[in-house]
């Protein structure tokens, strides 16, 4: 019997990414993409990688410091990600595995499904049981108005993709529907068109928006309203028939499993992150396998692609490209899907030069 890979080291790195486009939203504007890169290195000499993202450049450093210490916690350990998972949340018992604590806890967890597969000579989505295949993308667009919109919308037709997101929630229902129909036109009956509100929206204002919405073809609204307003999701989803779509900001499967419970959500697109890693992604997917509901991912595309090939109901892959920056490979596209690339572990590998000219 082999000895088991040890962990030997986390190390955590802070870069600031830019962004082609920045993420317009209408709650606020993300304009750079704050990343924490992290190397997991092992007794096999083999490292696994992965990043997590903090949405703003505030949170770095204290992303990346918390980490490190847990990072320091499982040191000697063996690379085995459900038993790194429980000793993780036994250490985080008292203090509560949210927030920051989360976002690390799961880059770790991801890091180290990474170094197993690798361990294993094999890309992850086939360590997980599935099979490296075409995962239908839709690409993800921020709140352009209608000139930047059309452009995006077009770009987007062009390159294959048969369905595209815009975020709206603009002063008023009428920007809104103004904003939907040029997409609507630019984009051609062939491409789906799902809407973002970003939580922006009252009950009320959101029915009112919703039931406007309802002979434009769209085909899903996402976070109308506060995301843990499970009921108020609900209430809009009963008086719709339009499907609506949230789960980027559940903190673990838990949540999920509320939100479900509570019928807030006719679909639902975990992050990679915030569920909980991979380890957190698979508890999720079985949620999603026995409520019947279609799931798709949230960003981390480059992880997300092949946890979507061992989902049950998986759906749509989100594309919004963080890290093609300061990686050496970019998850590759064609003809609007995404495929697994055929290397051991998630395929993510840094760009060390663009790494040094982003650092944080």
């Amino acid at each position: 019997m082999s000895e088991p890979l040890l962990i030997t080291a986390v190390k955590a790195r802070g870069v600031n990414v830019p962004l082609e486009f920045p993420v317009k939203t209408s709650v606020g504007i993300v304009a750079t993409a704050p990343l924490v890169l992290i190397d997991m290195e092992t007794s096999g000499g083999l490292v696994g990688r992965s990043y997590v993202f903090t949405y703003t450049p505030l949170a770095l450093e204290s992303t990346r410091q918390m980490v490190l210490a847990l990072g320091s916690a499982i040191e000697r350990q063996p690379v085995s990600p459900f038993d790194l998972d429980a000793l993780l949340a036994s250490r985080l018992r008292l203090l509560g595995r949210s927030g920051i604590a989360l976002m690390a806890c799961a880059g770790i967890d991801m890091a180290a499904w990474d170094a197993l597969a690798v361990q294993h000579g094999k890309p992850l989505v086939e360590l997980l049981g599935g099979r490296r295949r075409p995962v239908p993308a839709y690409d993800s667009h921020s709140m352009d108005g209608v000139e930047l919109g059309v452009r995006r919308a077009e770009g987007a037709r062009d390159a294959g993709f048969k369905a595209i997101k815009t975020k709206i929630g603009y002063a008023t229902l009428e920007e809104d529907l103004r904003v939907i129909r040029a997409l609507r036109r630019a984009a051609g009956e062939g491409v789906q068109l799902m809407v973002d509100y970003n939580q922006s929206l009252t009950i009320p204002e959101a029915r009112r928006r919703i039931h406007a919405l309802q002979g434009e073809g769209v085909a899903w609204v996402e976070e109308p309203t506060l995301q843990e307003d499970w009921a108020g999701h609900a209430v809009l989803r009963g008086a719709s028939t339009l499907p609506i779509q949230m789960g980027e900001n559940w903190c673990g499967p838990d949540e999920m499993a509320k939100a479900l419970k509570a019928g807030a959500c006719d679909l639902a697109m975990p992050d990679a992150m915030k569920i909980g890693g991979v380890t957190g992604w698979l508890r999720a997917a079985a949620l999603a396998q026995a409520h019947g509901v279609p799931m798709s991912s949230h960003i981390f595309q480059e992880v997300s692609v092949h946890l979507l090939g061992v989902t049950p109901t998986a759906h749509w892959l989100e594309r919004m490209d963080l890290a093609a920056p300061i990686l050496r490979e970019p998850l590759a596209f064609k003809d609007g899907s995404a495929i697994a690339p055929d290397v051991p572990g998630t395929g993510i590998d840094w760009d060390e030069a663009a790494v040094a000219r982003y650092a944080a």
